[in-house]
C-alpha cells in the first residue's frame, strides 16, 4: 500500500503528534458533513455528502437533514432502476460520472451505494437498494464503487448489515441465522469489499442479534476485517452510534454526525480509567487520517464537469435498466403518426426518485409528454389523477376527463405509480397496493379503449389488479431526472428494451415469505423464513408469481446454445469453465441479459432448488451470435457450515442451468464435485426443523427457528415495568402517562401535515440518545435526564425543572442558527 501523507508526514507521525483530547475528538465528526480537522498540524476538514444515485451536497444555509436547500447535481437513476441492467460497467459508469460531480464540490466521499437484500416488498427504503439477490448486488456494488473511487473520491458501501426495513430501524434487533448472514445478507458486501474495497462501510442503525451493529464486534472485527480483509474506515449511519467505547472496541471508526463532545468526553474518560486502550484508539484515529490522506490530492485541485453530459449518460443508463414486463399484440413500439393520448400526471411531473436522504436536487427534468411531442407525436393529454398529497380536484371528474380523452386514441398511455407518500426513508410501506385512485384509472380507461399501455412507476413491487386488461406495461422505476426521456427513447423503439428484473414480483403481499414476520415485533424482527427469500422461496414452494426474477422482455427474440462444460467432474478446488451461445433470432438489434443458475442436486443441508451465479449482458445485431463464458469457483457449489465456520461443497451431482430468467431455462447441463471437506459434520435441523427441508419456511414456527439461531429468542416487547432509558423511544414509553400524552400530542400536530406519517415515525421511533447526538448540542445531556425522570414518573417535577433549565441555551442556539451564526 502507497504511504500515506498529510502536510509532509506520515499518518503515523502525525498519529504520534496527536493529544488525546484531539484523538478523541477525530472519532466523531466535525458537525453534520465534515470530518474533524487540526489546524495546528495541517490536517484539513474533509467533507462527506449523500448519495447513491447523486450528490445531495447541502448548502451553506440550509438544513442539515436535506429537506431542501441541495445544491443540483444530475439525479440518476435509483439502484431499483439500475440494478435491471444487469451491468456493472453501466454502474462503473454512473459511479465515475457522479465521482466527477464530487470532485468540482470539493466532496471526499461520497455515501453509497446500498447493498442490503430486498427482503420484502414494503421496505420503504427498497428504491435504494439494488435485488433479492447477493450475487447481482455484489457485482453491482463493485462496479459503482470502482467508478467512483477511480476519481479520487471514496465511497461508503451501506448499510451493515440487515438493515431491511425502516420500522423502527434506529432500535430494532434482526434476529437472523448465521447461514441465512453468510448465504444472503452478507455476500453483497463481501463481493464489493474483496472486488472494490469502498474507502469507507457504513453501520446499519438497527441491531443484530441483539447487539448494535455499530457496536457489534463479529461484523466488524471478524467478519469485515478478518474475513474479508477490508482496509478501509467503518462510519457509523447518522445518529447509529451508541455506546461509543464499545464502538471503538468492536471496530467503530466514526461517528456521525458530531456528538459536539458528548462522546469525546466519554472516550477521554475510558482512556484514563483504563476501559479503553490507547491502542485501540490509535488504531481509530490512523483509519480516519489514511481516509483525509487518500482525499487531500483531490481536494488541492480545482476540477469541473459536464452536467449536460452526465444528463445524457443518466437517459442511457434509465434507458437501459427499465423493463418491458408486456406487449400483447406488438403494441409497442408506438407507430408513428397514431393518434395517441397521455394520461397521468406523472407524464408531466415524473416520480424520479425517492424521498429520504438520497433525494437530490436535479439540474433539469424531462417530461415524457414534452419528448413525445418532440419525437412527432400530436398528443392527447389528460392528468387522470393528483399526485400531491392534499387533493384539491374532484378525482371523480378527472377520471371521467380521462376516460372521454382515451375514447377515440389508437393507443393510450397510462402513467402511474406509487407517489412520494408512500414509499420513503423513516416508514415502511403497509400493503402493495397501488393508490386506489391510479386503479380505479386502469379500469375506466380499460373499459372504453383495448389499446393501454401502462407506464409504472414505483420503487418496488406493487400488485397489479388490472393487468390481464391492458396491452402493454413498461416498469420505469425511478428512473431519475432524464428517466422521462428513457421512456420515450423505449415507447418509441429509438431504443429496444433490455432491462430485467432485479426482484421477483409477487401475485400478493400475502405470497412473500416474510409476510407473517414484517416489520416484527417492538424489540425484534424475526428471519424465520432463513435462506428463503426471493425466488429462493418461491422455487422451493413452487408458487405462481406474478414476474420472475432476472425477467424482461425485448422488441427482439433470443435463442440459447451449445452449452459446455470443461469439466464432467471436478474438485471443488477446481474452476468450472461453463460457455454457451446467444443468437438474436429477431429483426432489431438488442441486448439479452443470460443468467447462469446452479442447482445442489443431492444435498444433506438444506438449500434453494437454484441459486443465480454468473450473468452476463450481450448486444447483438440481428441474426448475430456469440459465444459467452463465465467461471464458477469453490463458492458457486458451497453452503456455508456452521459446524466448520466455513464454505463447504459437499460431493455430488450439481445442475448447471443457463437462461433468460429464473423461470426461463433454455439450456441444462450437470457436473459431479468431490469435495475436499467429505466426512465433517454437517448440521442436521430434520428433527427440529423439519420445515426447512420439506415444509413451507414462511411458516416456521419458534422452536424451528430458534433450532437454527442455536438459542431462544429474545424478547419481542419491553415488560412495561421496566424504566425508561435512553435507548428507548416515544412509542416505548407511550404506555406511561406523560409518554401518552406526548404520542396523542405528536398525532394531532401532525393530523394534516403533508408527510405526516414520515414526521410521526421520525419522532416516536427514534431513541431518546439521538435528541443528544443529533441536534448539536441542542438537547444536553442533562435534558435527556429529566425527560426520563418525567417519563419514569420518577420525581417529574424535578425533570421537568431539568428540561426548564436547558431550554434558554435550546432557544439561543435556534436564534444564533437561524442568524447564520
Amino acid at each position: 500500500m502507497k504511504e500515506l501523507r498529510i502536510a509532509g508526514r506520515t499518518t503515523k507521525e502525525i498519529l504520534a503528534e496527536l493529544n488525546l483530547e484531539e484523538k478523541a475528538a477525530f472519532c466523531s465528526g466535525k458537525d453534520f458533513w465534515h470530518l474533524y480537522a487540526v489546524e495546528r498540524l495541517g490536517i484539513p476538514s474533509v467533507m462527506v455528502t449523500d448519495g447513491p444515485h447523486g450528490l445531495r451536497k447541502q448548502g451553506e444555509n440550509s438544513d442539515n437533514l436535506g429537506l431542501s436547500g441541495s445544491v443540483p447535481a444530475v439525479c440518476f437513476p435509483t439502484a431499483c432502476t439500475t440494478a435491471c441492467s444487469w451491468d456493472p460497467e453501466l454502474l462503473h459508469q454512473m459511479g465515475e460520472a457522479i465521482g466527477e460531480e464530487a470532485l468540482e464540490q470539493k466532496i471526499s466521499v461520497v455515501l453509497g451505494p446500498g447493498a442490503n437484500m430486498k427482503r420484502s416488498p414494503l421496505c420503504g427504503r427498497n428504491f435504494e437498494y439494488f435485488s433479492e439477490d447477493p450475487c447481482l448486488a455484489g457485482e453491482l456494488a463493485a462496479g459503482f464503487i470502482q467508478g467512483v473511487q477511480s476519481k479520487g473520491v471514496g465511497t461508503s458501501l451501506k448499510h451493515y448489515a440487515t438493515n431491511n426495513q425502516e420500522t423502527r430501524r434506529l432500535t430494532v434487533s434482526s434476529e437472523v441465522d448465521e447461514r441465512a448472514l453468510r448465504e444472503i445478507y452478507l455476500p453483497a458486501f463481501e463481493t464489493a469489499v474483496k472486488k472494490a474495497q469502498p474507502w469507507t462501510i457504513m453501520n446499519a442503525y438497527n441491531k443484530l442479534n441483539g447487539t448494535h451493529c455499530s457496536e457489534n464486534d463479529w461484523l466488524q472485527n471478524q467478519v469485515l476485517r478478518g474475513d474479508w480483509g477490508f482496509e478501509g474506515l467503518v462510519v457509523s449511519d447518522w445518529g447509529a452510534a451508541n455506546d461509543r467505547v464499545m464502538g471503538l472496541q468492536a471496530g467503530n471508526d466514526l461517528e456521525m454526525p458530531s456528538s459536539f463532545g458528548f462522546n469525546t468526553a466519554k472516550l477521554i474518560a475510558a482512556v484514563q480509567d483504563g476501559s479503553l486502550e490507547m491502542d485501540v484508539l490509535d488504531q481509530r484515529v490512523e483509519k480516519l487520517l489514511e481516509l483525509i490522506a487518500k482525499s487531500i490530492p483531490a481536494l488541492e485541485q480545482t476540477h469541473s464537469c459536464d452536467y449536460g453530459a452526465h444528463h445524457k449518460l443518466a437517459r442511457k443508463i434509465a434507458g437501459e435498466s427499465m423493463v418491458l414486463l408486456k406487449n400483447e399484440n406488438g403494441v409497442l413500439p408506438l407507430k408513428p403518426g397514431i393518434k395517441l393520448t397521455v394520461i397521468g400526471e406523472m407524464a408531466e411531473k415524473p416520480r424520479y426518485q425517492g424521498a429520504g436522504s438520497s433525494k437530490i436536487n436535479p439540474t433539469q427534468m424531462d417530461d415524457a409528454c414534452g419528448i413525445l411531442r418532440e419525437a412527432g407525436y400530436n398528443l392527447r393529454y389528460a392528468p387522470g389523477y393528483e399526485s400531491a398529497v392534499k387533493k384539491t380536484k374532484d378525482e371523480k371528474l378527472l377520471i371521467e376527463v380521462a376516460v372521454k380523452a382515451a375514447q377515440a386514441a389508437d393507443t393510450v398511455l397510462l402513467f402511474i405509480g406509487l407517489t412520494d407518500e408512500y414509499e420513503a426513508e423513516g416508514f415502511d410501506r403497509k400493503t402493495m397496493g397501488l393508490p386506489a385512485g391510479h386503479n380505479a384509472l386502469v379500469e375506466a380507461v380499460c373499459a372504453v379503449n383495448p389499446k393501454v399501455v401502462v407506464v409504472l412507476s414505483a420503487g418496488s413491487p406493487v400488485e397489479l389488479p388490472w393487468f390481464d386488461k391492458v396491452q402493454g406495461l413498461l416498469h420505469a422505476y425511478l428512473g431519475g431526472q432524464a428517466g422521462a426521456g428513457a421512456v420515450a427513447d423505449l415507447l418509441t423503439g429509438a431504443v429496444n428494451p433490455s432491462g430485467k428484473l432485479a426482484e421477483t414480483y409477487p401475485l400478493a403481499l400475502a405470497d412473500t415469505p416474510c409476510a407473517d414476520n414484517f416489520p416484527g415485533n417492538p424489540l425484534t424482527v424475526e428471519y424465520r423464513e432463513s435462506i428463503y427469500i426471493g425466488y429462493r422461496y418461491y422455487d422451493k414452494m413452487q408458487k405462481a408469481v406474478r414476474f420472475p426474477f432476472g425477467y424482461g422482455l425485448s422488441y427482439t427474440k433470443f435463442a440459447y446454445s451449445d452449452l459446455k462444460l470443461n469439466h464432467a467432474e471436478m474438485s471443488d478446488e477446481d474452476s468450472l469453465t461453463v460457455t454457451f451461445k446467444v443468437k438474436n433470432t429477431g429483426k432489431v438489434a438488442g441486448a439479452e441479459i443470460a443468467q447462469l443458475y446452479v442447482a445442489d442436486k443431492e444435498s444433506s443441508a438444506y438449500r434453494p432448488p437454484k441459486e443465480l451465479k454468473g450473468f452476463q449482458k450481450v448486444f447483438l445485431e440481428p441474426g448475430e451470435s456469440k459465444t459467452m463464458k463465465l467461471q464458477l469457483s469453490k463458492r458457486a457449489f458451497a453452503f456455508y457450515n456452521t459446524a466448520l465456520q466455513d464454505w463447504q461443497v459437499e460431493s455430488g451431482l450439481f445442475d448447471i442451468l443457463v437462461g433468460a430468467s429464473s423461470a426461463d431455462i433454455r439450456l441444462r447441463g450437470s457436473v459431479t464435485v468431490n469435495s475436499t471437506a467429505d466426512g465433517a459434520e454437517i448440521p442436521d435441523y430434520r428433527a427440529e426443523a423439519a420445515v426447512y427441508y420439506t415444509g413451507d419456511p414462511a411458516k416456521a414456527d419458534a422452536a424451528a427457528f430458534e433450532a437454527l439461531l442455536g438459542r431462544p429468542l429474545p424478547p419481542t416487547h419491553k415488560n412495561p415495568g421496566d424504566p425508561i432509558v435512553l435507548e428507548d423511544t416515544l412509542e416505548a414509553a407511550a404506555h406511561t402517562v406523560w409518554g401518552g400524552r406526548i404520542n396523542s400530542l405528536i398525532d394531532r400536530l401532525t393530523e394534516k401535515m403533508d408527510e405526516a406519517e414520515v414526521i410521526r415515525s421520525t419522532v416516536k421511533q427514534a431513541p431518546f440518545r439521538k435528541l443528544i447526538s443529533m441536534t448539536g448540542g441542542l438537547f444536553t445531556a442533562e435534558m435527556g435526564a429529566g425527560l426520563l425522570r418525567v417519563l419514569n414518573g420518577d420525581q417529574p417535577g424535578k425533570g421537568f425543572q431539568m428540561l426548564l433549565m436547558g431550554l434558554p441555551n435550546l432557544l439561543l442556539n435556534v436564534k444564533k442558527r437561524l442568524n447564520g451564526e
